[in-house]
């Protein structure tokens, strides 16, 4: 499975903006909040998050997801979802 391509860091936005998603390249808004954590590095409570929009979700979730980092994916708050 190729990797999906990241950015390398996740700026946080001013409150009147609207997130972004984490896919390297992607502006669009952000509705998904996924959380993770590498066992090897961090303790079993610190989460991290990836950012995802709708198009993105999957392929950020199955890049966790098969390393065994996912942890949960939840909608942000305010965000419209809709599953994919």
């Amino acid at each position: 499975m190729p990797r999906p391509r990241l950015a390398r860091v996740t700026v946080p936005t001013p409150a009147d903006e609207a997130p972004i998603c984490s896919a390297r390249g992607c502006r669009a808004s952000a509705v998904w909040a996924l959380r993770w954590n590498n066992p090897r590095l961090h303790t079993p409570e610190r989460r991290k998050t990836w950012l995802a929009c709708p198009e993105h979700r999957t392929s950020l979730g199955d890049f966790l997801d098969a390393r065994g980092f996912l942890r949960e994916v939840s909608p942000l708050p305010g965000s419209h979802t809709l599953e994919a």
